[in-house]
C-alpha cells in the first residue's frame, strides 16, 4: 500500500462511463494502480503492479478532478487494478473539499471499504469471492460472464446484497458463449439488467 498522501496512478482521464447503471454520463477517472485479483479476461492487466507507475499526490489528483468538473464532468470514478487495496479515505476527503463532485467507486470487493462515496460498483469474481461489507454497501452489482457457473455466482451474490441495489450482467468480451447466457439469463430475470462495454464498442477511450 502506497503512502495515503500519495497513490500510484496509472492514469486519469475526462470521458464517458461506458458500463453500467451510468452509463453514457461524462466522468473523469482515476485508474489506481496495484492488483492481486488476476482475472485471466482484465484487459487493464498493466494496471495490477503498483511498482512502475507514479506516485501522485492526493491534491494533484484532487485538482484534475475540479479541472474536469468544469469540463462537464458529472462524477468522478476511482477504478483500476483494485483500488481498495489502497486507503482511499485521504483521496475522497481531497476529493470532496476541492471538486465537489459524486464519488463513484468500482471494486471487486476483496478489501475492507475506505472513503466515502456516492456509488458503489460492486464486480465481484468467483474466484475472490467479496467482502460481506461491500455486498451491504453495493450500489451496483455487475458481474462479467463466460461460463453457466458466472450466473449461478451471480444469483448468489445478487441474494447476499442489499435488496435495494441494482444488477446488471455483463458479457465477457469477446465471449460469444457470456454474451448468449446474459442475454438469456436478463430475459428471464426481470431484476436483472444487461450491461455492454458500450466504450469498447465506440472506440472511445
Amino acid at each position: 500500500m502506497a503512502d495515503s498522501q500519495r497513490l500510484p496512478v496509472v492514469e486519469t482521464f475526462h470521458s464517458l462511463q461506458g458500463e453500467g447503471h451510468h452509463a453514457g454520463r461524462s466522468a473523469f477517472f482515476i485508474r489506481l494502480a496495484g492488483c492481486t485479483v488476476g482475472c485471466s479476461w482484465c484487459d487493464t492487466k498493466h494496471s495490477w503492479p503498483s511498482q512502475g507507475h507514479p506516485e501522485q499526490p492526493i491534491d494533484a489528483l484532487a485538482d484534475a478532478a475540479q479541472m474536469a468538473a468544469k469540463a462537464g464532468a458529472s462524477f468522478v470514478v476511482i477504478t483500476g487494478g483494485e483500488p481498495l487495496h489502497h486507503n482511499l479515505q485521504p483521496l475522497t476527503q481531497a476529493l470532496d473539499a476541492r471538486c465537489g463532485l459524486p464519488l463513484h467507486l468500482e471494486t471487486s470487493g476483496v478489501d475492507p471499504l475506505s472513503g466515502r462515496f456516492d456509488w458503489i460498483t460492486l464486480s465481484p469474481k468467483r474466484h475472490q469471492p467479496p467482502l460481506q461489507g461491500l455486498l451491504d454497501r453495493m450500489q451496483e452489482l455487475k458481474v462479467v460472464v463466460h461460463a453457466p457457473e458466472d450466473l449461478h455466482f451471480a444469483d448468489a451474490m445478487a441474494q447476499a446484497g442489499q435488496a435495494e441495489a441494482l444488477h446488471y450482467l455483463q458479457p465477457g468480451w469477446d465471449s460469444p458463449e457470456g454474451q448468449q447466457l446474459a442475454i438469456e439469463h436478463v430475459r428471464h430475470n426481470p431484476t436483472w439488467r444487461l450491461s455492454l462495454q458500450a466504450h469498447k464498442w465506440l472506440g472511445v477511450r
